[in-house]
């Protein structure tokens, strides 16, 4: 007999954002069901929520069609964010010198599971 699926998971690779701005809107959101999340993520004014939604509603659609979870059942099993590669780049500066300036990215994983 095969193992029943409860749960179905998205990524988002090198998103060019820091990972400590996304992780301050994902604790906002874990453990939430998805309609209630998807609500927060909508009137949430940081520029990681638009990205969150996508990953959400990505993992909602892949409960849905790969596994056949129902989405009135979802919610928020886990949230993680890690740092992804940092782009480094330089700035000009006075006399001739320059400061590094380092451009974070993060990788998202959002994983829903059924009540």
């Amino acid at each position: 007999m095969a193992a029943q699926v409860t749960s179905a998971k998205a990524t988002a690779r090198t998103v060019r954002i820091s990972a400590r701005k996304v992780r301050l809107v994902m604790d906002l959101i874990r453990g939430k069901s998805v309609a209630e999340a998807t609500a927060i993520l909508k009137f949430t004014p940081r520029s990681a929520s638009p990205i969150l939604s996508k990953v959400l509603k990505s993992a909602v659609a892949n409960a849905e069609n790969n596994f056949d979870l129902d989405r009135e059942d979802l919610y928020v099993s886990k949230a993680i964010c890690n740092e992804g590669p940092t782009l480094k780049r330089f700035r000009p500066r006075a006399k001739g010198s320059a400061s590094p300036i380092n451009k974070r990215t993060s990788h998202i994983t959002i994983i829903v599971s059924e009540k």
